[in-house]
């Protein structure tokens, strides 16, 4: 039976108690964005702007609530300075769940510049990423969660096209 990855991805922000989750659109991520908006145990606030939501994160954070934004790859060029300046100057917890366009099945070819910057950058600011190419990967999600919390860094999860299209 396919793994509903959508589903298994709330049950894991549920199960590590996290009770904010700011999003920014995405087709690639609209399934989980769905079920994380139809969820009342999760406050679902969506964001304009990647870094905007970075901001919401904090603040839900500094109030009791541990968080995550949901994204996308194309920008964390918009980012660096909330990840630099606050996100890691006062280590705050933040995981973030990113869908990563440009990779190979894309269909948007202006997806693909962002796609060859997104490591490198991650990588430039010491940020743990794990990048989920197949379906079974989300078993590590859970795991990734509390590596977040405990760590209080900012971690990147790259999800591509072949993870949400089920490994085929």
């Amino acid at each position: 039976m396919p793994i509903n990855l959508d589903r298994r991805i709330l049950d894991e922000l549920i199960a590590n108690d996290i009770e904010f989750v700011t999003t920014v659109p995405c087709k690639q991520l609209a399934g989980v964005i769905l079920e994380i908006e139809n969820e009342d145990r999760i406050l679902h606030v969506p964001s304009n702007r990647e870094d905007e939501g970075m901001g919401l994160c904090v603040g839900a954070y500094m109030g009791g609530k541990k968080s995550c934004i949901i994204m996308q790859n194309t920008a964390i060029g918009v980012t660096i300075n909330a990840l630099s300046t606050l996100i890691q100057f006062y280590q705050f917890p933040l995981p973030m769940l990113i869908s990563f366009r440009g990779e190979v099945g894309e269909a948007i070819a202006c997806q693909v510049e962002m796609a060859i910057h997104t490591k490198p950058l991650l990588a430039e600011m010491n940020i743990p990423t794990y990048h989920f190419h197949n379906p079974s990967d989300v078993e590590e999600f859970g795991d990734i969660l509390k590596y977040t919390q405990m760590s209080k860094k900012p971690v990147a999860i790259l999800t591509d096209s072949n993870f949400w299209r089920g490994g085929g």
